[in-house]
């Protein structure tokens, strides 16, 4: 993609500025960061799925395709949250073995 340039310095563009913000807040997290971010949006998702369990039940949402969605996508992001976690495991503990 080609980056447009400004002749002119004094003249800004939204879109770049946007860009150098996105461009800041990726050098500004660390991975925890990153993490902290993954969890919260899984556990919003597993409320989300909830919610529309809760809805389904009540009679107040007829519509069973999209709350068995919400369900395997809160199932999904749960499995694939474990396997990250057993791989960072598996990594600390293979580091914790290197002799220094």
């Amino acid at each position: 993609m080609k980056e447009i340039t400004f002749q002119n310095p004094n003249i800004s563009s939204p879109l770049l500025e946007t860009k150098n913000k996105i461009s800041q807040d990726k050098e500004d997290k660390g991975f925890g960061a990153l993490l902290e971010n993954s969890i919260d949006e899984i556990n919003n998702l597993h409320k989300e799925a909830e919610k529309a369990t809760v809805e389904l039940a009540s009679g107040n949402k007829k519509n069973i395709h999209q709350t068995m969605i919400a369900l395997e996508k809160a199932s999904v992001s749960f499995q694939m949250m474990m396997q990250v976690r057993n791989k960072i495991v598996a990594a600390y503990d293979e580091i914790k073995r290197m002799s220094v």
